[in-house]
């Protein structure tokens, strides 16, 4: 058996993968623009109408909403649908603690319910099983950059008088049934935080098709002014959560890359994919047929289940990223996050216990990440990864 990096041998590989953020003289120019019309404000209005439009087109939406950050558009989204203190969101728990939290910032509840254990998205018949009189939305997860199964979830929604909110924050770009996320719900949810695949170190956006769930969008992330009314015209109690102009340059820039590195991401994944399935001791995450577009902000794959019961997933982290690959824990399980539970029990005056266990064994034993930088790699860097994890598997048999 060859020895192991972490034991003294030679790594798979020790060149880098390729840098993020991707950046060039568009941005600076476009920057430079802004600087240079003294509008740099959220209420400029040089930059933002121009992305708002090009995103809302990309994802087969009508209407657009800027904000700070994907956390509060989530928050946003939810108020401008109807829902309020004590009433109950449905959610996955493998999802960043965002979801939950932008929930709880004003008193709605987050109820967790399971994921699929080959897709790891939340699982529509576990949704309908945890509906209460109580129960006001939907938040459908596109982990990773995967599509929910948002034909059933839009089905469960409806036949429930419930409001379906897409958290697309990792799914730029992607699509269900050939038709962008983000807009299939009554809202959807993107993040532009500096991880994600277009970004501008922070920032967020809104999309939905429903004029007025648009402007009740506008007016809580702008001090609850209405559109077309004055200046200090409060209709409703809101806050200032409006994205600069600096953001929606840099945005109008990343955005020009996006179809290009989409194709990569894809192309590269498909031939991992390929390479993976051929190791025993690891297996590949199912996509659904209605997944016309995946975004890949991460490629997640896992530790088949015979291995994961008697190896650490923390071991194999640590040799794989010895053997030159990047590969990452992910989540905790939300439903047993020390922070979502102190924080549901003061609204609540109770605990709640959600039992989640195929979100908890992906946390714990078997889910592995990589980086959606790491997708935009050479066929070369694909086939390290591959031997790699070849290479370290063996080491446990």
């Amino acid at each position: 058996m060859e020895k192991l990096a972490i034991d003294g041998g030679t790594p798979v590989r020790t060149k880098p993968f390729p840098e993020w953020p991707v950046f060039g003289d568009l941005e600076e120019r476009l920057i430079l623009e802004v600087v240079r019309s003294g509008k740099w404000g959220g209420t400029g209005r040089v930059k933002l109408p121009e992305l708002e439009e090009k995103f809302a087109a990309i994802h087969d939406a009508k209407h657009a909403v800027t904000v700070v950050n994907g956390t509060l558009a989530i928050t946003v989204a939810l108020q401008a649908a109807g829902v309020e203190p004590g009433d109950e969101v449905i959610m996955p728990p493998y999802t960043f603690i965002a979801t939950a939290s932008s929930a709880l910032l004003f008193g709605a509840i987050p109820v967790f319910v399971d994921v699929e254990p080959d897709t790891l998205l939340i699982d529509p018949e576990k949704v309908e099983a945890a509906i209460t009189p109580k129960t006001k939305a939907i938040v459908a997860v596109h982990i990773a950059g995967a599509p929910a199964n948002l034909t059933r979830l839009k089905e469960i929604a409806a036949k429930h008088g419930l409001s379906l909110i897409e958290d697309s924050a990792q799914a730029v770009g992607a699509k269900w049934d050939g038709v962008g996320v983000g807009a299939q719900g009554d809202f959807g949810t993107f993040s532009f935080q500096s991880s994600k695949n277009i970004n501008s170190g922070e920032g967020g956006i809104i999309l939905t098709n429903n004029e007025r769930l648009a402007d009740m969008a506008w007016s809580i992330a702008n001090v609850g002014r209405v559109r077309q009314g004055g200046w200090y015209q409060h209709e409703r109690i809101g806050w200032n959560l409006r994205m600069t102009e600096f953001q929606a340059a840099i945005l109008l820039a990343q955005l020009t890359r996006l179809e290009e590195q989409m194709a990569t991401r894809e192309r590269n994944a498909k031939l991992l994919t390929e390479l993976l399935n051929d190791i025993d001791g690891v297996r590949t995450l199912r996509r659904h047929p209605k997944a016309t577009r995946h975004a890949y902000h991460l490629y997640m794959f896992a530790l088949d289940s015979a291995l994961a019961d008697r190896v650490e997933k923390s071991d194999v982290i640590r040799k794989l990223n010895a053997e030159g690959i990047p590969v990452s824990a992910g989540y905790v399980s939300l439903n047993q996050n020390k922070a979502i539970i102190k924080e549901t029990k003061k609204w609540l005056g109770e605990e709640r216990v959600y039992s989640c266990p195929v979100s908890e064994r992906a946390c714990d034993k078997e889910i592995l990440w990589l980086a959606q930088n790491v997708l935009l790699g050479s066929e070369e860097d694909m086939h390290d990864i591959a031997k790699a994890v070849r290479k370290v598997i063996a080491s446990y048999r």
